[in-house]
């Protein structure tokens, strides 16, 4: 799957019901050693879409469970934090 392809597709929690962001809008973390992501940094918004400053939601690669034509579902256990 090319990167192209994943921009635009929203970020969704499964256990909490709840939209995140879309990827786009959203950071990679890419290890660098061997070019892999390990994570995507989703940034935390507040009223009217205004960014909060260095307040973002870190998502493990290995949490994602689905990725859909229209969609990524993640699922975060609950005994890991995902706030970094």
């Amino acid at each position: 799957m090319r990167l192209s392809e994943l921009s635009g597709k929203e970020i969704v929690d499964v256990k909490r019901a709840e939209r995140l962001g879309v990827l786009g809008q959203t950071d990679l973390e890419i290890n660098e050693k061997n070019g892999q992501i390990q994570a995507l940094l989703i940034p935390s918004l507040k009223w009217f879409g205004f960014k909060r400053q260095g307040d973002e939601i870190r998502v493990s690669w290995q949490h994602i469970r689905k990725i859909g034509n229209d969609m990524i579902i993640i699922d975060i256990p609950e005994n890991e934090d995902q706030q970094e």
